[in-house]
């Protein structure tokens, strides 16, 4: 038991040296700046680097995957502990929540749905060449949208139970390509927003100052960290608020525990632990509602440890993998990484500008991030248009978990092509089928319409603008 928690702590230890680095790197490397590349994604990169070359020894990915299971379930404990304001133009805030998660959790079933059949498509024409069989190009659902865990997970199933060899390694290095894409393009989308003025929640300063630099000097006006809610002679008021998380983690476990028993459904969805620590949160700020002290937990201090959680998420998420050698396999894997990264930046920002809300656009850059990463990852490109996390959207990410859930017959068709019970052809058409009702969902529901804000310049000084930001 010691040696675990010490082998845990070193691991932390090591994250949080490349957080360091990190922010040294941000800061003094013009490129990676004025990319406004967030120091916890430069600290993963340096960390995957470090960890697939073996200049790390101390620690393994393994413990890393456990760190970010981990991370993500705080992650969503917070999101749910922390109150959201009422939003200025749609009235209630739980209307704009629930529409906002159901079209996100529509729109993510529409790619989830067509990327394996389009990947499967694409390894299919150019597969044969580099000797790589057309069921990987299956993987990429997995690994794009539901990240390393998910990839190695159902890679593993494919490799144990229907001796498809190295499915896990194709998958996890699909995870890993995933991650890049999602800061390589979710970064410059998010700072054109910016130039755009769709960021409605960062200062007006845009990207001068403190933006770009990555954080305050002296001189520079302060965000609060929030208030005090505690006598700190009794208890700190962050204990008090990582003790509520904890009280949360427990009541999660549980939750997941009474779900394992299920029959035939339970073992798969007792392991969505995160799903459950939003549900304890959202009970545990019930009762602290009723009982009269919701106070005690700060919005503003709340939403700094939803912060501390991400980026924490993002540096293990990608010393969590295992950037295995391929071989020639390598390039068929970056193709169709291309093919579907460019796939998926379409349709998020088609349907990201038609959800219907004054923050569809942090909704597009976070259903890009959620699309090519994990939902951490989208949170993450939220917070560089709105620090704060002041809209909604990052409580929808959370939430579109539960529309997402139809998109379990995609997994079936997936596992069933993968096992030979279905042929290739007839798999493809399956995996299509859902889409047109996905389709219909979006319209009955009205999360599929006018647009709500554009990129578009309405002038030569725009369009000269928008150029600028392009190359740079």
């Amino acid at each position: 038991m010691e040696g675990i928690f010490i082998s845990f702590m070193i691991a932390f230890g090591l994250a949080s040296i490349m957080l360091c680095l990190g922010i040294i790197i941000r800061t003094k490397v013009t490129f990676i700046r004025k990319m406004l590349v967030p120091a916890s994604v430069v600290a993963g990169l340096l960390g995957l680097i470090l960890m697939n070359t073996g200049l790390i020894t101390s620690t393994d990915s393994e413990m890393y995957v456990s760190m970010v299971n981990f991370l993500f379930t705080i992650t969503f404990i917070s999101i749910a502990l922390t109150s959201s304001p009422k939003s200025k133009t749609s009235g209630s805030i739980g209307k704009s929540i629930a529409k906002g998660s159901l079209g996100l959790g529509f729109h993510w079933n529409l790619l989830y749905a067509l990327t394996p059949a389009v990947g499967a498509l694409v390894i299919l024409g150019i597969g044969g060449f580099f000797g790589m069989d057309t069921v990987y190009g299956l993987l990429i659902p997995f690994a794009f949208a539901q990240g390393p865990g998910q990839a190695a997970t159902f890679g593993t199933i494919m490799e144990q139970q229907y001796g498809i060899v190295d499915a896990a390694t194709v998958g996890i290095t699909f995870a890993a390509i995933g991650f890049l894409f999602c800061f390589l393009v979710g970064v410059p989308l998010a700072k054109l927003g910016i130039k755009r003025g769709l960021a409605k929640n960062l200062a007006k300063s845009g990207i001068d100052g403190y933006v770009e630099r990555g954080y305050y000097v002296k001189e520079e006006k302060r965000e609060s960290l929030g208030n005090e809610t505690m006598y700190s002679g009794n208890m700190d008021t962050m204990t008090f608020h990582f003790a509520i998380i904890g009280l949360c983690f427990m009541l999660a476990l549980g939750m997941a525990q009474v779900v394992s028993f299920i029959p035939g459904v339970g073992a798969t969805f007792s392991g969505m632990l995160f799903i459950y620590g939003m549900l304890a949160g959202y009970l545990v700020k019930f009762i602290m509602k009723k009982l009269s002290i919701e106070h005690m937990l700060d919005n503003t201090f709340q939403s700094k440890i939803t912060g501390w959680s991400t980026d924490y998420l993002v540096v293990t998420s990608f010393m969590a993998v295992p950037f295995s050698v391929i071989g020639v396999w390598m390039v068929p894997i970056i193709i169709e990484a291309i093919v579907i990264t460019i796939l998926t930046i379409v349709i998020c920002v088609y349907f990201g500008q038609r959800i219907g809300g004054e923050n569809d656009f942090e909704r597009t850059v976070g259903l890009y991030g959620t699309t090519t990463g994990t939902v951490p990852s989208g949170i993450a490109l939220v917070r560089i248009i709105d620090p704060s996390l002041r809209t909604s959207t990052a409580v929808e990410l959370g939430l579109m978990n539960v529309p997402m859930i139809a998109s379990y017959g995609t997994v079936v068709t997936i596992l069933a092509i993968a096992s030979g019970t279905l042929s290739l052809t007839i798999g493809i058409l399956l995996l299509l089928a859902p889409i047109p009702i996905y389709l219909i969902i979006l319209k009955v529901f009205n999360v599929w319409g006018r647009k709500t804000y554009n990129f578009k310049p309405k002038n030569v000084e725009n369009v000269e603008e928008l150029k600028s930001v392009v190359s740079k």
